[in-house]
């Protein structure tokens, strides 16, 4: 096998297990959503609502963590067949940077300050 082509095996191979690390964050955001939007507010006995609220929130990075995954191995292996390198778009990751800090910080006041 030529080093060209094995460095492509390997880049390919590490790129499928990148886009299973997309699934396995995106299960965790879904899984973190059931956690403190349902199942918190049901042992506290709290307001459901800003639970709820921030609950959604991590449902909804969890499947954007997924889409995403999905469409980055596809643009990666595209790339790869063109032997180029694509760069994750600076403005999708500031989103996801934005979505977890937001995330992140409601998580700490309703810890902090729930009941």
């Amino acid at each position: 096998m030529d080093e060209t082509t094995d460095a492509t095996r390997r880049t390919r191979l590490a790129n499928e297990r990148t886009y299973l690390a997309w699934w396995r964050t995106g299960l965790t955001s879904i899984a973190v959503a059931i956690g403190l939007g349902r199942i918190v507010p049901g042992v506290t006995h709290a307001t459901e609502w800003p639970y709820e609220a921030v609950g959604a929130g991590f449902g909804a990075l969890g499947i954007a963590f997924i889409v995403i995954g999905f469409v980055r191995v596809r643009n990666v292996e595209r790339a790869v067949e063109r032997g180029e390198f694509p760069r994750l778009d600076e403005r999708l990751e500031l989103a996801l940077i934005a979505a977890g800090v937001v995330l992140g910080l409601a998580t700490i006041v309703l810890v902090a300050y729930g009941p």
